[in-house]
Order: structure tokens, then sequence, then C-alpha cells
């Protein structure tokens, strides 16, 4: 039976796409050139020969409409054609000078009109485009995906700091919190960063493909408490187990610096980071509503016997 949701998303993803880039275009970059010409010409500008039959496969053309394509570049000057050299059956052919000046500038104008198009997002949004559309070569060709390199380690240069970042950022766009809970998330960092203690205190960041995706606190509230704090995944990450991992090692740094219990504060919204200290084996011992962060909420206190 077809899939009729998946049809049509791609579909309309398809149709968005080529509006986008601008390729409904009677010519390809403001050129005399169709988009399978233009494409023709890119992979001919490629290498200095190329045999016209792997031509062919490679951009899964029709024989007919590839070789009056390349009559219409002959004639115009555009390519050469010859026999191959190891096998006179075959025929490669070659951009001409002429043919090398057309392939630069249709190079040069979809370089510069996807650098006007990415221009505007900041690096985030970069980094989540490509990474999207990695997926879905990978997807369409069938490969599957390599397992993430994931690594828990402890924060490095300016990580801190990015920490902050991603705690205001996410918040407000998850949650619409305003900026004090971001001033909350400042504090806490900076009393970790000049107070922390070796063997008591720790942080971890969530390393995916040498990329931060996650952090967690350990720090003392008193002498046999210890509190879980800043408990955070990326958006992209979740799904990898990263939330999970990061509080058993914040759980397992609790026991062995010999504290009795480990202690956080949460709010019931958060349902994710709930069901990761359910699962860890923390359990609800009070919840209080209030006012914080711009937004009407139910605070909820979590205790974990060591």
């Amino acid at each position: 039976m077809r899939d009729v949701a998946t049809v049509t998303a791609v579909r309309e993803f398809t149709r968005f796409y080529t509006q986008i880039i601008g390729v409904l275009q009677a010519g390809l970059l403001r050129t005399p050139y169709s988009v399978a010409e233009a494409r023709v010409l890119f992979e001919l500008g490629q290498r200095p020969e190329t045999e016209v039959v792997a031509l062919r496969a490679g951009l899964g053309l029709d024989a007919g409409y590839l070789s009056r394509m390349l009559a219409r570049f002959e004639a115009d000057g555009l390519v050469a054609r010859q026999r191959s050299e190891g096998d006179a059956r075959r025929q490669v052919i070659r951009l001409t000078r002429t043919g090398r000046e057309v392939y630069r500038t249709l190079d040069e104008r979809s370089a510069a009109e996807v650098g006007r198009l990415i221009e505007p997002l900041p690096e985030e949004d970069r980094r989540r485009l490509t990474g999207a559309m990695a997926t879905i070569r990978d997807v369409l060709r069938g490969r599957r995906p390599p397992a993430p390199d994931v690594k828990l380690r402890a924060p490095g240069p300016g990580e801190l700091g990015w920490v902050v970042q991603r705690h205001g950022a996410l918040y407000a766009e998850e949650y619409g919190w305003d900026a004090t809970f971001e001033a909350l998330v400042a504090r806490i960092v900076a009393d970790f960063a000049a107070g922390a203690r070796p063997g008591r205190d720790a942080a971890w960041i969530a390393e995916v493909d040498g990329e931060p995706a996650g952090c967690v606190f350990c720090v003392e509230k008193d002498e046999s408490t210890a509190q879980l704090r800043l408990l955070l995944v990326e958006p992209a990450r979740r799904g990898l187990g990263l939330g999970g991992a990061l509080v058993d090692e914040c759980v397992a740094f609790a026991r062995g610096a010999g504290y009795e219990r480990m202690v956080l504060w949460t709010n019931d919204c958060l349902t994710d980071a709930r069901r990761i200290y359910e699962r860890a084996g923390f359990e609800l011992t009070r919840a209080e509503p209030h006012r914080s962060f711009g937004a009407d909420l139910v605070g909820q206190y979590w205790t974990l016997a060591l």
C-alpha cells in the first residue's frame, strides 16, 4: 500500500527546494542552459576528459537525450569528442577552452547563489541544514548512518559559556522562558567555575562526532548530599541515550565521592528529563507551584539514596 503521507511530504519538499534554488527559470543562473545541461557541463568540468558511457551511467540520462545534448554542445564549440585510446569503441569527451569558461561561470554563480542563501543562517542552523542534507542522501541511497562517536568528558575551554548559551536559547525556544532563567544558569556555572573542588564537584559534556551535544553538573549541596544540575541534551541529538548516560555518570561520581544521597530540582513541564530521573531511581518527594522565568510552573524536588 502506498505511503501517501510520505509521498506528499517528499513532493512538497521538492517543490519548495526547486523554487528556493531557482531552477524553474528558463535558463539556470542567468545562462542559456537548462538544469540538465548545466549538470552535464559541471560533470565534464571535474576532469580532463570523460567517457560518454560513464557520463550517461553516472547521471542516469537517456542515451538519445544525452547524445543530442552533446551534439549541441559540440556545435556551440563547448566540447570536443574523440575515440578512447584504450578502447576504440568508446567515445571520450572533454570541454574546450570555451566550454571551460562556461563551466567556470556556472560554478561561480552557483556558489554565489548558495552563499547568499545560507549567509543569514547562524552556525547552528547551517549544521542542521548540512546534516539534514546528508541524511536525505544516505536514506535515498539505502545507506545506514554510521554509529555516532559519543564521549562524556570534562568541559573544555569556552564550553562553560556554551552551557549557559544553550540553556538560554533552548528553554526560550521550547518553553518560552525569559532571560532570568539564563541568568540563573550563568550564576550556577560561575559558582562552579570559581569553586569546584576535585572529587566533590564535577561537570560533563556529552560530545557527539566532535561537537558538544549535552551536559550535566554534580555539585555539593551539603556534606552528605550531592545535587544534580543543568542536565541538557541538544534537540538534534535526542534519542541517542545521552540524557541517561549523563545522569548515570553523575550518580556514579556522587557515589564514588562518598555522598549519601543525590537531589535535584526540576519542573513538571520537563517530561523527558523526568522520565530519565525516574529510570535512574530518583523519587519525587515534593512539588509546589511557583512563578519563575516568566511562566507559571510546578517545581519538583527529586531524591535518590546512594
